[in-house]
């Protein structure tokens, strides 16, 4: 089989044990995993590695997990791929994300890796993906960085710590980091297939920033009102209330028709602070909630539809999405969207494709 997922929620060491039996016919070139904070990230990463020397081997710390068609925590989810399904990968590491954050010696290392210069990949065979940890705050430069040196696309996830927001982690052939991003570049023989799914709808309303703090990913003003007044306004409820709807009614960056989301997180005394970076002048749509579970069984279905092969999935999903779930008590009925499909992926403190965004399931495709 070219690709295959397994899932422990088992202590270490017993739990490497468990993920080699379970991928015991699969030679993997690339090993990606996704595991609770329960696990102590320089000892996983060291037995990952260990467990798996021949392959390319990545991973970071979670809020959850996604394996097996289900929805878990306190576990180990991990992905094996074959040669027949990769075929190049290279693996870099960017450190000191709270300073001024540069992919150069990142992308230096990954073409030597590969012979070749990034600029000369095939953006349908290639695809990158990013771990980045969670508590940094430095999605958005992180991924304008490399949007600057390539147009390969890159997706993936923050890493999270459980809800504890404490430390986060990212992990990569036997090194554990934070502060940090792994990149990771594959070769995909089959070649692959993005698919973004955030299940909110256009309100119709719209809120300009017209006063932020972009180090704090802070809105001071919408509309050249006190953010929150404006937002509470545009909801027709009373600032008071508002808040109580952020998850509800996040706002989203309209492309095309498609919202990027950008999540509200809290209220201070100078505005409101969101998930995402909002840049002055943004123009935001005010967005409703639909149904998550119908919501990605239709994109998965639909691209299901095309008729081209779907070998596995990795499943970038945000963790407000993953507490709504829960709140719902739906988690089982989300995790069998996946049933039948080689899947794992974890729930993140924010998703990345074409930028930083949240509430968002970002879903990378192999064919």
């Amino acid at each position: 089989m070219s690709i295959k997922t397994a899932y422990s929620t088992k202590d270490l060491p017993d739990a490497l044990a468990d993920l080699k039996t379970q991928s015991a016919d699969c030679r993997p070139r690339a090993v990606i995993f996704f595991a609770s904070s329960k696990y102590d990230p320089v000892e996983l990463s060291r037995q990952m590695k260990a467990a798996f020397p021949e392959a390319c081997v990545a991973g970071c710390s979670t809020a959850g997990e996604i394996a097996g068609g289900k929805m878990m925590t306190d576990s180990i989810a991990a992905m094996f791929l074959d040669e027949e399904i990769v075929g190049q990968t290279a693996l870099a590491v960017v450190e000191n994300l709270s300073g001024h954050v540069t992919v150069r010696d990142a992308f230096s290392q990954m073409e030597r890796e590969l012979h070749a210069p990034v600029s000369s990949l095939d953006i349908e065979k290639y695809v990158g993906l990013v771990l980045v940890d969670g508590l940094s705050g430095a999605e958005e430069a992180l991924m304008e960085r490399i949007g600057d040196r390539t147009d390969i696309f890159f997706l993936g996830g923050s890493a999270g710590d459980d809800l504890k927001f404490a430390a986060t982690h990212v992990m990569a052939d036997g090194g554990a980091y934070t502060n940090a991003a792994v990149l990771l570049l594959l070769e995909l023989k089959r070649g692959f297939d993005i698919v973004k799914t955030q299940s909110f709808q256009a309100t119709g309303k719209t809120l300009v920033a017209t006063a932020v703090d972009e180090s704090l990913r802070l809105v001071v003003e919408f509309d050249y009102k006190p953010a929150l007044e404006a937002y509470a306004q545009a909801l027709g409820v009373s600032p008071e209330e508002a808040p109580s709807l952020f998850m509800k009614h996040p706002l989203g960056l309209m492309v095309d028709g498609d919202p990027f989301v950008r999540s509200p997180q809290r209220v201070d005394d100078r505005g409101i602070l969101f998930y995402c970076h909002i840049k002055q002048g943004m123009e935001l749509e005010v967005l409703q909630a639909t149904d998550i579970v119908a919501g990605t069984r239709c994109a998965i279905e639909t691209r299901k539809a095309t008729g081209v092969s779907v070998s596995g999935i990795i499943d970038f999903q945000c963790i407000l999405r993953t507490l709504q779930l829960r709140a719902e008590n739906r988690c089982d009925q989300y995790g069998a969207i996946f049933s039948g499909i080689p899947t794992a992926g974890f729930s993140t403190y924010g998703e990345a494709y074409l930028g930083h965004m949240n509430q968002t399931s970002t879903i990378l495709v192999f064919r």
